[in-house]
């Protein structure tokens, strides 16, 4: 239980917080900060980390253009 909870919890909060700032491109930056953290903390627990933090890079970038063009309104 305590194995899938966390990777969950850490992602819930990558994704809800790659879309710090103002700019498309302060959103990418800080979704990618924020998922190669936590990408690197969760490939931690699988010897791993440095996997875990370029997957995470990618999935927060991706999430933070995600917040972006929804915040433009392109997204419903």
């Amino acid at each position: 239980m305590k194995q899938i909870l966390f990777p969950t919890l850490a992602l819930v909060l990558t994704v809800a917080l790659a879309g710090c700032g103002n700019t498309t491109g302060a959103r990418v930056s800080s979704g990618t900060a924020i998922g190669a953290a936590t990408g690197a903390i969760i490939g931690s627990f699988g010897a791993d980390a440095g996997a875990g933090a370029l997957i995470g890079a990618g999935v927060g970038a991706l999430g933070g253009r995600l917040v972006d063009e929804h915040a433009k309104g392109h997204f419903d």
